[in-house]
């Protein structure tokens, strides 16, 4: 066969390589998240912006009263977890798309990634370490909350 023709269709594929397909994880994993994204985001918004008295309710006590429970706190923190690691992975994608230089390309994606992790574990330190009565004084509107 030529370099200017086309292979015939029933002409058999390459060998597959054995051992763990990243790609194949990776494009079930953005699947999944978005799935469990949607449904996260809409009951962040629905709780926060629909129910009670709507976007006025939002304010620091509304705030603590929502991170002194665990369901709340794993509520934002998985969903900060998907976002984080879901746009990465899409941004690992572009950047392999379009970046043609295979250094390029490796420092960019490690760039992503450690990016990530910093803000994950940034974000996730704040949800669980969150406390109102941080650095409260007595002329403070909280002084009285944070004295019991």
């Amino acid at each position: 066969m030529t370099a200017d023709t086309i292979a015939d269709p029933r002409t058999p594929l390459a060998p597959r390589r054995k051992g763990l397909n990243l790609e194949k994880w990776g494009w079930l994993f953005m699947r999944g998240s978005g799935v469990l994204l949607v449904v996260l985001i809409f009951g962040h918004l629905i709780v926060n912006l629909v129910l009670g008295e709507g976007v006025r309710q939002i304010d620091f006590a509304f705030v603590v009263g929502k991170y002194a429970t665990p369901f709340w706190q794993w509520w934002d923190v998985i969903m900060l977890w998907l976002a984080l690691i879901h746009g990465t992975n899409g941004m690992r994608t572009i950047v392999n798309d379009y970046v043609t230089h295979n250094g390029t390309r490796r420092v960019l994606i490690w760039a992503l990634w450690i990016v990530a992790a910093l803000l994950i574990l940034l974000g996730t330190l704040v949800v669980f370490t969150f406390d109102p009565c941080l650095g409260v004084t007595p002329d403070s509107s909280l002084w009285q909350m944070c004295q019991g």
